[in-house]
């Protein structure tokens, strides 16, 4: 990285005197709209009007804007390699979700995103299909017999799938002091049919970690800070678009309050138990718990094509007179 410094820009650009409450907003977003990065001076226009007007509309007071960076500097305080403070605060806001549903709109048939979560990890084992990602004696052993397909039903090989889930305890392996190795997670890649299977446990509801300053806001705010039984899964192919999904177990207590709104109806499953035939193709016992899912992917030209027409309908209703570059809108000034 180089040391150079870079010169500050000298006189001559806007004049920034006598500013009130009405036009802090207009100047602030005229000294920031220097930059030759069109989408970049967009998003802080926008953020600024936003942000200013939140202050105007709730008569923010000090003691609220200082409680607020306290927050935000605890939530830094608390971040480390195996846990994203600001990852859990995104999610209990719905914006996980929400910059996720934008980004990767789904073409009806397609199997639907869900939020990332704060505990995925990049040392996941690399395992063979059929293999068990489980370390885990006390959870009740459970098989998934899955398939990644396109939207026109044809299998999709060599997709590379990342696969997580809490132990029986409900907690991630990261989050065990003594965590030697991972567990309960691996990765795994599709065969020439598409088709990939593991040995698991069956997902067990959990809490989000509430320890910390995103846990004393869902306090304040009277939540819980539960999640349904689920286990995660993201799908990975170059040409693809990247799918960050979860499959939710019908019936838990948690299935319509879940603290990172990451549950949709289409990721909902029912589990089966394993017949004869099934237990003696797959090398388990009879009776144990069945998860089968037939995933649907999208290539990144299908998602691409969708997500333009989305924003160009949305800006179109918003009655902003916005073009799209690179698929993000910036200010049409042709």
């Amino acid at each position: 990285m180089s040391n150079t410094l870079h010169t500050p820009p000298g006189p001559g650009g806007p004049e920034l005197l006598d500013l009130t409450i009405d036009n802090i907003t207009p100047n602030t977003i005229l000294i920031n709209s220097q930059s030759s990065n069109a989408r970049l001076k967009y998003v802080l226009a926008r953020l600024v009007t936003h942000l200013h007007d939140f202050a105007r509309e709730t008569r923010l007071s000090t003691d609220e804007w200082m409680a607020a960076i306290t927050f935000l500097i605890a939530c830094g305080q608390i971040c480390s390699d195996v846990r994203n403070e600001f990852i859990l605060l995104s999610d209990v806001l719905g914006l996980s979700l929400l910059v996720d549903n934008i980004n990767h709109p789904k073409p009806q048939g397609s199997t639907e995103g869900s939020v990332l979560g704060p505990f995925h990890t990049h040392d996941a084992p690399t395992l063979e299909n059929g293999a068990t990602m489980t370390s885990d004696p006390e959870g009740e052993p459970m098989l998934a017999i899955c398939s990644v397909k396109d939207t026109k039903g044809k299998p999709v090989a060599g997709v590379k799938v990342d696969i997580w889930e809490t132990d029986s305890s409900g907690h991630y392996d990261v989050q065990h002091s003594d965590r030697g190795e991972p567990s309960e997670r691996c990765v795994m890649e599709t065969d020439a049919e598409g088709r990939f299977w593991f040995k698991a446990i069956k997902p067990v509801s959990y809490p989000i970690p509430h320890d910390g300053p995103v846990g004393k806001l869902l306090m304040m705010l009277g939540r819980h800070c539960w999640r349904p039984a689920h286990v995660h899964f993201m799908f990975g192919k170059e040409g693809w678009d990247r799918l960050t999904t979860a499959l939710y177990l019908r019936g838990d207590p948690y299935e319509t309050s879940d603290a990172v709104f990451g549950v949709k109806k289409s990721l909902i499953i029912d589990l089966d138990r394993v017949d004869a035939a099934t237990a003696n193709e797959y090398g388990v016992k009879e009776g144990t718990w069945l998860l089968k899912q037939d995933f649907v992917l999208t290539t990144e030209q299908e998602t691409a094509d969708l997500r333009d027409q989305l924003a160009a309908d949305a800006l179109k209703k918003l009655g902003l007179n916005l073009k799209l570059v690179d698929h993000l809108p910036v200010p049409d000034v042709d």
